[in-house]
């Protein structure tokens, strides 16, 4: 599986943006995806993963309410983030993996796309 991640940009505080990855493979269809996100000077950390059908979401503490994870049958998932704020500022990167709900731990993740940067200015 080849993940190809697009959307990034800059947004003022309190903006949205909407993050795309791409599958390909056949496969796509029978793997969690997720989306992590690095911060300067910051380990990689977990944002949100669904499962493979679609019907469980999970989120990490700090973008619940304002980000939404997504998926279509096309082969793509999505990331909606609201109400930014400068401390979302990082390069986000979609992953796929076995089970969504253990996908916050990156031992789990079989597959990284390449990183898209999402800048919050202030």
């Amino acid at each position: 599986v080849q993940l190809q991640a697009s959307g990034g940009g800059v947004v003022q505080a309190g903006g949205s943006l909407r993050l795309s990855c791409t599958a390909s493979g056949r496969a796509f269809s029978t793997y969690a995806m997720g989306w992590f996100r690095q911060a300067p000077g910051k380990e990689r950390e977990f944002v949100a993963a669904i499962s493979w059908s679609g019907g469980s979401s999970y989120y990490t503490d700090s973008v619940k309410g304002r980000f939404t994870i997504s998926r279509d049958n096309a082969k793509t998932v999505y990331l909606q983030m609201n109400s930014l704020k400068p401390d979302d500022t990082a390069v986000y990167y979609c992953a796929a993996g076995a089970a969504a709900q253990a996908m916050a731990d990156m031992n789990h993740v079989y597959y990284w796309g390449q990183g898209t940067l999402v800048t919050v200015s202030s």
